[in-house]
């Protein structure tokens, strides 16, 4: 048993078994991935790594699978499953999400190019662990394993851990999360994993944590803009290269990306991550919730993935070059919904008709979204101005100004 310090969980222990493991290249380029992209713009001690991340979730997924008595080969599965359940993440975590999707068409739960062939594939089969039972965990195939909830679903030990973790390194107070006891209280029921009626002040916590630190860590406005530059930067850097090296490049760290961009053919791209690295970040011309824009209008957009075209648009009324204005539109939050065992009926209801406090952190979600346009200092009002025009958009108020 290999022991490993953590500043969040304590003393880690590692099956020797899982060491090939944790020593393959796919895990350990994890290490110079980091697991808050850019909000060690906004918090300076947020530089931890997907690779610590990792090794937390791995430590949860043990215990929760050895608190569900599971065999110890589900036990090896779960906990390896958990190992390697960030390797599909490309540079800067999140945000080259965007890139992955539209060029690569996956998304980074889809991790079988890396466990299906090479290095990984042999380690998980000296370990008589099947590659399509990792990337049913990884994915949450409900229709593979009962237990993918582990790994996958709403009170899964990957949020448990990077809610502790992101609140540790960025210092904010939000992302307390009673993971013991979520564990504890939680069961294997027909359908999956369950929550016992224990648990649900603790469940509650969570998603209190996760709503809390949305604005405050993962969608702050600084760590938008600077991932909003970086995606641009590097759709510039693949239509100057015309999209040949999208593989090699999302299989990069976080290094090895800037610096491909940083030597772009493209002027674009190589002043826009220059930018990043002198932290002269773009500031918002239009920063909106769904209060000030027609939602139909918004859906289209999301929909559509229309942002460069909106850029565009916006561009050619001001006057500016077509990377002076950059378009933010994030996913609509989905709504947070949990199975809860009520044993004194013995039968299962959702967590949201035993607690009223769901409803109204689903409702906060949606107020927190937030569709940014954003520029150079110098163009922020006339960009405002033409944004407002062209997308139909109601004058925020003095009010709405005070929180802008």
């Amino acid at each position: 048993m290999k022991t490993i310090q953590d500043p969040v969980h304590g003393y880690v222990e590692v099956d020797e078994k899982i060491i090939p493991v944790l020593d393959s290249p796919e895990v350990q380029r994890l290490r110079y991935v980091k697991q808050l992209g850019f909000s060690n713009l906004v918090y300076p001690g947020a530089n931890h790594t997907r690779f610590e991340h990792s090794l937390g979730a791995m430590h949860l997924a043990g215990l929760m699978a050895k608190s569900l008595s599971l065999e110890p080969e589900q036990v090896l599965l779960v906990e390896i499953s958990a190992l390697l359940h960030d390797i599909g993440h490309g540079p800067y975590s999140h945000a080259s999400e965007q890139l992955m999707e539209e060029y690569l068409h996956h998304s980074h739960q889809e991790i079988g190019e890396y466990v299906n062939a090479g290095y990984l594939n042999e380690a998980l089969c000296d370990l008589d662990i099947n590659p399509d039972d990792v990337c049913a965990m990884v994915e949450g195939r409900e229709d593979s394993h009962l237990i993918t909830g582990i790994i996958h679903g709403d009170l899964d030990v990957d949020r448990m851990d990077y809610l502790l973790r992101d609140a540790h390194y960025t210092g904010a107070p939000y992302g307390t999360v009673d993971a013991h006891r979520l564990i504890r209280n939680t069961t294997l029921g027909d359908g999956g994993l369950v929550l016992r009626e224990n648990g649900i002040s603790a469940a509650e916590s969570l998603l209190i944590a996760r709503t809390l630190m949305r604005p405050s860590v993962y969608f702050h406005h600084v760590s938008r803009i600077a991932e909003t530059m970086v995606t641009y930067a590097a759709l510039e850097h693949l239509e100057a290269t015309k999209g040949k090296d999208i593989g090699e490049l999302m299989r990069m760290n976080d290094a090895e990306f800037s610096i491909a961009l940083s030597n772009s053919p493209s002027e674009e791209a190589r002043r826009l991550i220059d930018l990043i690295y002198r932290r002269k970040l773009y500031k918002r011309a239009v920063y909106i919730g769904m209060d000030q824009v027609k939602y139909s209008t918004v859906q289209k957009f999301v929909e559509l993935k229309d942002k460069k075209s909106i850029a565009e648009k916006v561009c050619k009324e001001a006057g500016l070059d077509r990377t002076d204005v950059l378009v933010d539109i994030p996913p609509f939050p989905s709504p947070m919904k949990i199975d809860v065992l009520v044993k004194n009926h013995n039968e299962l209801v959702s967590l949201d008709e035993l607690s009223p406090l769901i409803g109204t952190l689903n409702l906060t979600r949606k107020s927190e979204w937030r569709m940014g346009i954003y520029t150079s200092g110098e163009n922020r009002k006339i960009v405002e101005q033409c944004a407002y025009d062209i997308l139909n958009i109601e004058r925020p108020t003095k009010q709405d100004k005070l929180f802008f």
